[in-house]
């Protein structure tokens, strides 16, 4: 799992545009690379803040978060690049490649000075884990995250120490 602030770094140490959206965008909804990739341009539903996931693992569908800042980034590549069916398009205009996506993640991580083990996956469960840390119900999470099963999403329980850091105990509650 990455902090917040090793998100940033990662994100901020991106040059290229394209690239840096494909960052923000798996991390702004919790994506799956696969899922990603099979974005579409009509999958962005601008006015809520939305993505449509289409036929994510197990062929569900489901809709996740768009942040306004991975909005205002996707609104400049939209201009520059102009992608025609895909939302990431590689250069013979079918979808992006896998590993490019995987290369250009390293490359930022490197460039951060992150030393620690991370992949592309990484930023979903650093998505899930900062949700749980601010406070949002697993329950959403869940449903975010595409788990038919809360237990799949209960590993993100384990992880976040920093929510348990937050939470008071009832004795220093009471007027002693």
């Amino acid at each position: 799992m990455l902090s917040e602030e090793e998100v940033a770094s990662l994100l901020r140490n991106v040059d290229n545009l394209k690239h840096r959206c494909i960052l923000m965008v798996i991390y702004s909804g919790g994506l799956r690379l696969s899922e990603l990739l099979g974005l579409e341009r009509n999958d962005l539903l601008v006015e809520r803040g939305q993505l449509i996931i289409r036929s994510g693992k197990g062929n569900k569908d489901r809709i996740t978060l768009l942040s306004r800042k991975a909005l205002v980034a996707l609104e400049e590549y939209l201009a520059k690049y102009k992608p025609k069916r895909h939302l990431f398009e590689g250069p013979d205009g079918g979808p992006y490649s896998p590993r490019s996506v995987q290369v250009t993640f390293h490359r930022a991580r490197e460039k951060a000075g992150i030393t620690k083990p991370a992949t592309v996956h990484t930023l979903r469960h650093s998505f899930a884990t900062h949700l749980l840390e601010k406070g949002t119900d697993l329950r959403y999470i869940q449903a975010l995250l595409g788990h038919s099963s809360s237990k799949t999403t209960e590993i993100y329980t384990h992880v976040s120490t920093k929510a348990l850091g937050k939470i008071r105990s009832p004795l220093d509650d009471l007027d002693l």
